[in-house]
């Protein structure tokens, strides 16, 4: 993939589905429409890291989305085997030693990590319930200065705070963006949200879109009428 990725590459489809069969049927269906493919914990435990290699075997990326969180040896191990696979994403939680510990288990590959800031479902009233001090706004803020500084690559965050972090952060951070819901589509389990879009004039670079597409009656033209969606956002 270029350094600048095209509208296609630019969608990241969340396989956020729990049985392997499913997730290949899916990968078939949508053929050349799809150039980026997200495998999470649930597909993981179902035997994705496989579905993992035969996806970069056929030329496609692969975010592997395991949150990372453990002592700092596990971490940089795990870290090392993801890169061995040959996946170009890969996420963590922004805990200080848990990103400096990933960064440590990169070695030469070209992996890419992606701290977790604050989960897309959590927001001010959730992080209140979990002992925080802070809003959710602030400690986003306060993980994203941490993770520049541990040398990771890019952020997962809410399209909502897309703008305020690149401001903060400057154009080198990536900004991956989950929570995208397309006009009129069900918001699901998420609380902060943008369209494909507003996302990308909000300075997003990546979009995770999972189940307005998995779920679409027809997947492949979901697929294509938010690439096409992309397209317009940056032409204008």
């Amino acid at each position: 993939m270029s350094f600048l990725p095209t509208p296609r590459d630019r969608l990241i489809l969340a396989l956020d589905v729990p049985h392997l069969t499913e997730a290949e049927r899916m990968v078939a269906e949508l053929g050349d429409e799809v150039s980026f493919y997200k495998i999470g914990m649930e597909l993981t435990y179902a035997g994705g890291l496989g579905l993992a290699r035969d996806l970069v075997r056929a030329g496609k990326d692969v975010f592997l989305d395991l949150k990372l969180h453990d002592i700092p040896n596990t971490v940089m191990s795990a870290t090392r085997q993801v890169a061995d696979l040959g996946a170009r994403f890969l996420t963590i939680h922004a805990y200080p030693q848990t990103m400096k510990a990933a960064v440590a288990g990169l070695g030469s590959s070209q992996l890419q990590l992606l701290a977790v800031t604050v989960m897309t479902s959590y927001d001010d009233a959730d992080l209140r319930e979990a002992g925080y001090a802070y809003g959710v706004k602030d400690l986003v803020a306060r993980r994203a200065q941490q993770a520049k500084e541990a040398g990771v690559h890019g952020l997962i965050l809410s399209a909502a705070e897309v703008a305020a972090m690149r401001a903060l952060l400057g154009p080198s951070m990536l900004l991956i963006t989950p929570g995208i819901r397309p006009a009129g589509a069900d918001i699901g389990d998420q609380k902060r949200i943008m369209t494909p879009s507003e996302a990308i004039k909000a300075g997003a670079d990546y979009l995770v879109i999972g189940r307005p597409i998995t779920q679409a009656s027809n997947p492949r033209l979901a697929a294509k009428a938010i690439v096409d969606e992309i397209t317009l956002a940056t032409q204008n």
